[in-house]
């Protein structure tokens, strides 16, 4: 028995010692090199494009199974410009062989030399990386059999339980991209990618360079570890990205089961820059013109992301942009069905500084008879399928906020949307030394959007308010205002002929400028063109002017604005149509008392001087209603019955009426 067992050891024994001489010795004894030929031939049927192994094999077996290959070429198909779709100057590799066994990798050696990736697009948009098989069966047409769905398995792990790698290089790489259809070319040169520590329990060291067009680009940091079962559990992540000598990014915390869920904790943050440094130093222009040149100088980015491949919540986020800082959080659920939710909070912003410069103004003579220029055809209708699908839930919040030239302080917003349907309530913000409650609404349930507006405004100082925002002086005093409007459509047009609603403005205390209806009474043909023009810059002075207002399909009418002073009354009836864009309105002043302190020293109470405003939005007419003005000195008929009165004229009343005539229409005598 003893002998038996001693045969059967000697016997394996001999067995191992000759397997090991035969791995030892099979490289030495057997021409590598003449399979060559054939390896190019196998891998060129297989990609259907040439492949080249131009320098000499290397193969080893024990006890490192290794292979190094050199100036390695795999072709373009047929109609590209480049010959060479990658090259290797050289490739080497070297795993260990025994612990393969037991799913345990060792690698020695794992080195690129010199790889060149050359990318190229036709102007068809066909691409050279798009790996077609060649002599593959053509497509089976489809049937309407229905077949059972294929059961999803789990994923599983890596199948590797061990890794450890002593050298990990690619060195010198390039990747160059060409499209002939954009006329584009972009080029990664100078890639180098080391890890260090290259293994399952350890965190792995990662280095990466590359010169993008020539600027430089660099990744540092680490990596892992990636735990003794790849794919699952927790890999930890400190990555800091340096690009362009203008960019600083880091990105720090964890993935979890890559291999499954992919769950991410991140937080990133980019370290403040200047965007126009940043294009400068790519030699590129600016791609926007502003106002103010002194904007987009410094930009700034923190947040925290936490999701998977089906969420994502954004919270701590912070936007530097010049001297503006914005908070921000925000989560989105469901991304066909997009649940969008945020909250925002800017401390304050000037936006007239971001916007395009002003250009300068033209004198372009005009005609009246010139013809309107013809209106574009109407385009395809907005789909509005994407906010049907939306359901939104957001807050805004603005410090302080400069829009063309006006200036509005503590913005708040809440917005709220779901099965096409939006609303904005509240709606609030301050406003030169007054403001605005509102809330607005959003429908495109319907192919034709619906808007509704619901305002309320209180103690606003009109007269700086129109200043900053028209450069003119129209209207000064406190205003008070309460608005109710709807329209429905998308061009201006529809919306205009669809406006409806009703309201009133209110202004306490101020003043019309443009307009002087005392002098209209003082100097009534210069007022409306026939005499001398006053030199003085025209206003009316008022305690209040009060206009309450309808709208019906973009006809507003105004059926009794009242304007008030010690001396002085008016009230105005007629409707503006804002289709048309035409005015006819009538304005009915009437002085309570005498016009001293007015530049006027005359008694003028009761005298009543209309006045027809006319035209169009850009030509207004304004003149005297001749015939109100007659009607309102001839007698009424009992005042005629005391003129004729047995058939006897009464020629003391009949005097008096003659001297109101007169007065009336002295002034128009001309001089």
């Amino acid at each position: 028995m003893n002998k038996l067992l001693k045969w059967i050891f000697i016997a394996c024994a001999s067995v191992a010692v000759l397997m090991v001489l035969a791995i030892l010795l099979l490289p030495r004894f057997v021409e590598i090199n003449k399979y060559r030929p054939l390896i190019e031939e196998r891998v060129t049927k297989a990609t259907g494009r040439p492949f080249v192994l131009g320098g000499e094999l290397d193969l080893s077996l024990f006890p490192w199974v290794g292979v190094a290959l050199s100036d390695l070429s795999l072709g373009n198909p047929e109609g590209f410009t480049g010959k060479a779709f990658v090259t290797v100057e050289r490739f080497e590799v070297r795993v260990k062989l025994l612990p393969l066994l037991s799913k345990s990798v060792q690698v020695k050696k794992f080195v690129v030399e010199s790889p060149r990736v050359f990318l190229e697009k036709k102007k068809n948009g066909q691409a050279n990386w798009i790996m077609a098989q060649p002599g593959s069966p053509p497509t089976p047409p489809q049937t309407t059999e229905k077949r059972p769905a294929p059961k999803e398995e789990p994923a599983s792990a890596l199948p590797v339980k061990a890794l450890s790698v002593d050298q990990f290089a690619i060195t010198n790489g390039l990747v160059r991209y060409r499209d002939h259809g954009q006329d584009l070319e972009k080029e990664l040169s100078g890639i180098t990618l080391t890890l260090a520590d290259l293994s399952l329990e350890n965190p792995i060291r990662l280095k990466f360079s590359a010169l993008a067009d020539g600027h430089p680009v660099a990744l540092d940091g680490k990596v892992g570890p990636i735990g003794k079962e790849p794919g699952k559990g927790t890999i930890p992540l400190d990555i800091t990205l340096t690009a362009l000598e203008e960019i600083t990014m880091t990105v720090k915390g964890a993935v979890a089961d890559p291999v499954r869920t992919t769950n991410f904790d991140l937080t990133l943050a980019l370290s403040p820059f200047s965007p126009k440094n940043l294009m400068a130093s790519l030699g590129m222009p600016f791609p926007v013109a502003t106002a103010d040149p002194k904007v987009l100088e410094r930009l700034s980015l923190t947040m925290i992301l936490k999701g998977d491949p089906g969420k994502i919540d954004v919270s701590g986020g912070v936007l530097g942009l010049d001297d503006s800082t914005l908070n921000f959080s925000a989560r989105a659920r469901e991304f066909s069905k997009p649940d969008l939710a945020f909250d925002v909070d800017l401390d304050r912003i000037n936006l007239d500084r971001y916007l395009p410069p002003a250009s300068p103004k033209e004198d372009k003579p005009t005609s009246p008879t010139t013809p309107p220029p013809a209106k574009p055809a109407p385009g395809a209708k907005t789909d509005y399928t994407p906010l049907r699908k939306l359901v939104l839930d957001g807050s805004v919040k603005i410090g302080t906020l400069v829009a063309n030239r006006a200036k509005l302080e503590k913005i708040q917003m809440k917005i709220r949307g779901k099965n096409g349907r939006f609303d904005i309530n509240p709606l609030g913000l301050n406003l030169y030394q007054g403001s605005i409650a509102s809330r607005a609404g959003l429908d495109v349930r319907t192919d034709t959007p619906k808007v509704t507006l619901n305002l309320q405004a209180k103690g606003i100082a009109s007269g700086p308010l129109l200043t900053d925002v028209l450069e003119k002086e129209i209207i000064h005093g406190t205003l008070e205002s309460n608005l109710k409007i709807s329209f429905k459509g998308e061009t201006p047009d529809t919306v205009k002929k669809n406006l409806n609603g009703k309201g009133y403005l209110k202004f306490m205390d101020g003043a019309i400028v443009g307009i002087d209806i005392p002098g209209m009474v003082r100097n009534v043909k210069a007022s409306f063109g026939v005499g001398e023009t006053p030199t003085a810059k025209p206003r009316t002075d008022f305690a209040e002017l009060h206009v309450p207002f309808t709208i019906t399909n973009g006809l507003v009418n105004t059926p009794g604005t009242t304007l008030a002073s010690p001396l002085l009354r008016v009230t105005a009836k007629g409707k503006t149509d804002l289709v048309k864009e035409t005015l006819d309105m009538r304005v009915e002043p009437k002085f309570v008392a005498t016009l001293k302190g007015q530049g006027d020293t005359e008694e003028r109470a009761g005298i009543m001087v209309p006045v027809l405003i006319s035209g169009t939005f850009a030509r207004p007419r304004f003149s005297p209603d001749l015939k109100s003005m007659v009607k309102s000195v001839l007698p009424a008929e009992k005042e005629l019955k005391k003129i004729i009165k047995n058939g006897k004229i009464d020629k003391d009343q009949l005097k008096k009426t003659e001297d109101r005539i007169k007065d009336l229409f002295k002034e128009f005598r001309l001089k």
